[in-house]
């Protein structure tokens, strides 16, 4: 089976592994925490980064650190895995859904920017939503599939609102936005480090930021908000700590960060180039001022129908392909969330489809897919 997104872990992993197993330091106490940590921030051009023990808990902790709590709103895209909204929920809040921008698949800032004149109002230096009262505690685009959002328009509509940004960079660590790294142009940035992400842990995520107050309280809340080295807790915290163990290979990853980085691009270079004049089918989104992490690569089919007859047939070749994300508007939980128009998102996302993007698929095993997608097609 040629995986949709399998771990390459051919590097120092093992060693480092080796390494904890042979110290003892296995859980969330090690030189390979630390070592991560001034890693990540190196990578990702900023101050200030604390582990965590997924990119959902990154969130939540960063929700929490900029000040979101309980009846609150915070401004998300549909378009996004379910962790983005439920890290909201975690904090009390509710998600208030935007549509997606056609051209870059991340955050409509026209479309925020109507909602927040149309749905809400200021008083006091703090914004809220007319028809419930809530306060609107921040805004949070996601960067789809490691593509920068257009921040720009975001942050100049947030500075508007005096509303703090959080950016879900899941899975968009290396990606750049106008030849800046994306890791400080948000108050805050996470990061996930699932097994399938180009950089994994084997799970994890991380926070990263040049404000160090708000790194620092999104650490004392991960860590069960611990004071000291008694057992004194001056505010209700979480067990969100990344162990050594994850640390270990996450250290082992980012020594080839660069190597992966380069793998993913060609990968999308590769089914573009291949794809490009077939009929009926369009290519992810590529814009002007965002250089995309490609964390996956895909086609959009012109009918729905289309992608989960694909997706069944590519299997029985030994090709794993996966149709998109359904939005947080549809999804049961989030029915009855606040919403703009959703024309854009409704209209693209079951029409997409993923493929084998592994950082160390072969030549070989790209030509046999795109073969078979156009032989199926």
């Amino acid at each position: 089976m040629i995986y949709l997104a399998e771990p390459n872990l051919s590097g120092n992993e093992k060693k480092y592994l080796n390494q904890c197993i042979d110290t003892t330091f296995v859980s969330s106490v090690g030189e390979f925490v630390t070592r991560f940590e001034e890693d990540i921030c190196k990578v990702s051009e900023v101050k200030y980064g604390t582990a965590v023990s997924s990119g959902t808990a990154g969130l939540h902790m960063a929700l929490r650190a900029c000040g979101v709590g309980r009846d609150e709103l915070v401004c998300i895209p549909t378009f996004t895995f379910i962790a983005t909204a439920n890290a909201v929920m975690h904090c009390g809040a509710e998600p208030w859904l935007i549509d997606i921008d056609v051209k870059s698949w991340t955050m409509n800032p026209e479309v925020l920017e109507e909602e927040l004149l149309k749905k809400a109002y200021i008083r006091e230096g703090k914004v809220f939503h007319k028809a419930s009262g809530r306060r609107v505690g921040a805004i949070m685009p996601v960067y789809t599939l490691g593509m920068p959002a257009d921040m720009d328009e975001i942050n100049r509509i947030a500075d508007r609102y005096n509303l703090p940004v959080i950016a879900d960079a899941a899975a968009a660590i290396g990606a750049r936005y106008k030849g800046e790294n994306i890791g400080g142009i948000a108050n805050a940035t996470v990061y996930s480090f699932n097994g399938n992400k180009t950089i994994t842990c084997g799970g994890g995520g991380a926070i990263v930021s040049n404000q160090e107050r708000l790194i620092k309280l999104a650490k004392h809340l991960a860590t069960t908000a611990r004071c000291g080295i008694a057992y004194d807790h001056d505010m209700v915290g979480y067990n969100y700590r990344m162990t050594n163990l994850q640390a270990a290979v996450g250290c082992a990853q980012l020594e080839r960060v660069e190597e992966f980085l380069l793998k993913k691009k060609y990968i999308r270079n590769f089914y573009n180039q291949s794809f490009r004049q077939v009929e009926d089918v369009l290519l992810f989104p590529e814009v002007k001022w965002a250089d995309s992490a490609c964390w996956f690569s895909g086609l959009v089919l012109s009918d729905s129908c289309k992608v989960k007859k694909l997706c069944e047939a590519l299997k029985e070749k030994g090709i794993e392909a996966k149709a998109f994300w359904k939005p947080i508007h549809l999804q049961k939980p989030y029915l009855q969330a606040e919403r703009s128009d959703m024309t854009i998102s409704e209209k693209t996302w079951d029409r997409i489809i993923t493929l084998p993007s592994s950082t160390g698929i072969t030549e070989t095993e790209l030509e046999y897919v795109v073969s078979s997608v156009k032989e199926l097609l």
